[in-house]
């Protein structure tokens, strides 16, 4: 019993002293905590490139007497010793943080994470022209931290990145792809050093990092660049020139030269669809003998025909195309109907082809993917146009739709919005008997004089953007709207944002 006594004693004696330090063999005190209150503290802060992350944190210790010393770790390297952290965010990235506080006798921890942001992370994306025809990009960033409000950034965002460089005039089109933002001017045939130049945007910073310069080739006026969003990087695409012919710009080393693909005259309403990195379809509308077509991942162009990977030289023999294509005069537009995600995995992309017949205008819902293999079938394919060709939709008159008229559609309320000077018309695109005269005045903005140059849409299809811009008007004349893509309700105005509105894109992060 008496040794039971004796280890209870030194168990309670060892657990008193080490609530203490020992400073001296004559002389026992109490270890003094340090807290760290994380009650005003965040777990990750998010700032954008080259602003001020700025921590003040509340410490505390039970022997005030004691000197703490702070650390700030980032990514294990020590960046700072003050008590209040002030970070300036010079390098994009995911850092992770640390704050060690320390006395002489322990340390605390307080863990976080870091996101230093692009500014231009992801947002709505303008591309204008001033009164001089010179290009501007405005830029508003959605919000990173809930509660903030959205806005454009007032300064040029092209020249703020870029001091010394000189950009051509007349903008035309601009694509986000593979960590690029690309940009075609046309330039100033009536300046030596103002030349048609495509350039490749560093596409968190907005620093240009490469260009093409076109002007080897005389007739060269860039429009559209057919460049799909995901994986581009090293393959060559076409770029449509005003005079519909076609170049080939590969995006690795950014040399241009005539397209050995596309050798007729083009329309200008061909575009590029890119839903994942393994497929990218590129259509198009071939001028000298009207017909449809596609470049499937590369591969192509194959026409719109009853034959499977009809080539164009098969195209005047065969029997689809002369059923549905030879009377037909010119295209009006291509339109790619917009899906969601759940959308594309239960169908292919979709377009509306809209052309001039004799005595009347024909619609087309069509799948990008023109033909599908028949069931039962090793190698059979039929064409995929929902067994009804082409159909009428309004008559010869019907002048509002061309091949520059802005528009946009979607699948989820089944109809194409489009503009017409300063009003939003909305057309059901999928109703038989629904002609584009049937078409409503879905919304006006801005005043009479207004003219509405570019559409963008939300990735629900909830909200759709319109860019426009007053001509009377001097200065940034250009404005941006989001409104409820079923309802034509405004949710939202920016006005006086930009310059004339070229071509609008979210950019995606």
């Amino acid at each position: 019993m008496k040794a039971y006594k004796s280890i209870l004693f030194i168990f309670a004696l060892f657990a008193f002293f080490s609530c203490f330090k020992d400073e001296s063999t004559d002389a026992i005190n109490p270890i003094s905590e340090i807290t760290i209150d994380e009650s005003n503290l965040e777990k990750v802060y998010n700032i954008s490139k080259n602003d001020t992350l700025r921590i003040t944190p509340k410490v505390t210790q039970t022997d005030d007497e004691l000197q703490l010393s702070y650390a700030w770790e980032l990514n294990q390297e020590i960046v700072s010793t003050e008590k209040t952290f002030c970070y300036v965010g010079k390098t994009l990235g995911t850092f992770n943080g640390r704050l060690i506080v320390e006395n002489e006798d322990g340390k605390a921890f307080y863990i976080f994470t870091l996101n230093v942001n692009s500014p231009y992370e992801y947002g709505i994306t303008v591309l204008s022209k001033d009164a001089d025809n010179r290009p501007h990009i405005a830029f508003m960033q959605d919000p990173m931290t809930e509660g903030d409000s959205a806005k454009f950034y007032e300064e040029n965002c092209l020249e703020k990145n870029n001091r010394e460089q000189f950009f051509s005039s007349n903008p035309s089109d601009m694509i986000q792809t593979t960590g690029s933002l690309i940009i075609a001017c046309q330039g100033d045939e009536t300046k030596t050093d103002d030349e048609p130049t495509i350039y490749f945007l560093n596409e968190k910073t907005f620093v240009m990092e490469n260009l093409v310069v076109g002007s080897e080739y005389e007739s060269f006026k860039p429009t559209k660049l057919l460049i799909p969003y995901y994986n581009s990087f090293g393959i060559s695409y076409p770029v449509l020139s005003a005079d519909g012919k076609m170049y080939s710009l590969p995006t690795s080393n950014a040399v241009l030269q005539p397209s050995t693909q596309f050798t007729s005259t083009y329309a200008q309403t061909a575009f590029v669809k890119s839903v994942s990195a393994s497929s990218c379809d590129i259509i198009a509308w071939d001028n000298d003998i009207n017909g449809l077509l596609v470049l499937y991942n590369g591969y192509g162009p194959y026409y719109c025909g009853q034959k499977y990977l009809l080539q164009r030289d098969s195209v005047l023999t065969d029997t689809y195309y002369k059923q549905y294509f030879e009377s037909l005069k010119a295209v009006r537009t291509l339109t790619c109907i917009n899906k969601t995600a759940k959308q594309l995995s239960q169908s292919r992309s979709e377009l509306i082809a809209i052309v001039q017949a004799p005595l009347q205008l024909q619609k087309a819902i069509i799948s990008t993917f023109f033909w599908r293999r028949i069931e039962g079938t090793v190698s059979s394919y039929e064409v995929l146009d929902n067994g009804k060709g082409f159909s009428k939709v309004g008559s010869r008159s019907y002048s509002l739709i061309n091949e520059n008229t802005p528009c946009i559609a979607n699948a989820t309320y089944e109809t194409m919005l489009f503009a017409n000077g300063n009003k939003i018309m909305r057309w059901y695109y999928n109703k038989d008997n629904h002609y584009l005269e049937d078409a409503d005045e879905l919304l006006t903005v801005g005043s009479d004089d207004a003219i509405i140059t570019s559409f963008e849409i939300s990735d629900d299809h909830m909200k759709t953007y319109v860019a426009f811009y007053e001509p009377n008007q001097e200065g940034k004349n250009g404005s941006v709207w989001v409104f409820e893509t079923n309802t034509g309700k405004v949710l939202e105005q920016y006005d006086n944002v930009c310059y004339q509105p070229v071509k609008m894109i979210y950019k995606k992060k």
